[in-house]
């Protein structure tokens, strides 16, 4: 398996083709229970409602549960930074 490092995961981009809906998964896992970087709510919701957008059934349900724990003005925050990520792409 290949291992590649990456200094900033909210900017890097994923490669030229469509990332999958587990990658973007997996990257809201990371956030929400801080493996590997602090526990931050509001990427982990910016990566399920990725995950989501694309499919992922799971993403959603943990994107819900994750909001209910944040501030209307956090959630706003990672629904700006969702759709910055997807103008980026």
């Amino acid at each position: 398996m290949a291992r590649f490092e990456i200094s900033d995961i909210e900017c890097a981009p994923l490669g030229n083709a469509p990332a999958a809906a587990d990658t973007f998964y997996e990257l809201g896992m990371m956030y929400s229970v801080g493996r590997n970087v602090p526990v931050d709510y509001v990427s982990a919701h910016k990566w399920f409602n990725l995950a989501a957008i694309r499919g992922n059934s799971d993403a959603a349900r943990l994107r819900r549960e994750i909001a209910a724990q944040m501030s209307e003005s956090e959630v706003a925050q990672a629904q700006r930074a969702a759709r910055a990520w997807l103008n980026a792409a």
